[in-house]
């Protein structure tokens, strides 16, 4: 696989509305930070992941990624990656098919193409289970697929809309051990929606703290989780 570098990430009075929620995101992501996005249920945490992928169209402001404009670029055309709490796996295909969909639509696979398959397989813990179909999977082991399929794509932005939280602690752990792998392997820019601020302590260096649909904090981990955080305080108190 191709050496890898993250992308800063911008997103300046970005406004979005959805039904009688107004959002006004402003926020900066260092290239190759992997950055916790916190929030109460309903603060606008997926929506800011939805709005640097490109599946939603904010009404004014700028995203910009590695300094372009992405603001009207097709989700496609982006080069970002988003991992679902649910997968996106398709039922029809074996375990390497779906991790081959990160390099080819068509499953067309050049020599080169399935040794990296075969690495990403390997990097997951999946190569015993290549010929299986998700049907025949633990959650784990579905996520480590779309896992695996992201290492293949190589984008240099990675966005995860909460991928994990139908999983057990142990599973969870396992989890984002391989998150850290995967981003010490590429390097990619890590955007992590997350409910459990664990998570965000035990691989993120740096939070974005979302509240009533703006960003309160943007900053480093370590000061959002400090003792005189009030933007922490404000996070504990909205999660109970």
């Amino acid at each position: 696989m191709n050496d890898q570098k993250g992308v800063r990430i911008a997103l300046r009075s970005v406004e979005f509305h959805y039904s009688e929620s107004r959002f006004v995101f402003n926020a900066e992501i260092p290239a190759g930070s992997i950055t916790a996005v916190l929030g109460a249920s309903g603060s606008g945490k997926s929506t800011l992941l939805n709005l640097v992928a490109g599946f939603e169209k904010p009404l004014r402001g700028t995203i910009e990624i590695d300094g372009i404009a992405m603001t009207d670029v097709e989700p496609s055309e982006r080069p970002v990656s988003m991992i679902f709490q649910e997968n996106n796996l398709f039922a029809h295909l074996t375990v390497a098919q779906n991790v081959g969909l990160g390099r080819s639509s068509s499953l067309r696979l050049s020599r080169q193409d399935k040794a990296d398959l075969a690495s990403a397989l390997a990097a997951t813990g999946l190569v015993d289970k290549e010929a299986r179909k998700p049907s025949a999977l633990s959650g784990g082991e579905r996520q480590r697929v779309a896992i695996a399929r992201i290492l293949l794509r190589e984008r240099p932005a990675l966005l995860l809309d909460e991928p994990f939280a139908s999983l057990g602690p142990q599973l969870r752990q396992e989890m984002l051990e391989l998150l850290r792998d995967v981003h010490a392997r590429q390097r990619p820019t890590v955007l992590f929606v997350t409910h459990h601020p664990e998570d965000a302590r035990a691989i993120c260096d740096r939070v974005i703290f979302i509240e009533e649909g703006a960003v309160l904090f943007s900053g480093t981990a370590k000061d959002f989780f400090s003792q005189n955080s009030e933007a922490y305080r404000r996070y504990l108190g909205a999660s109970t």
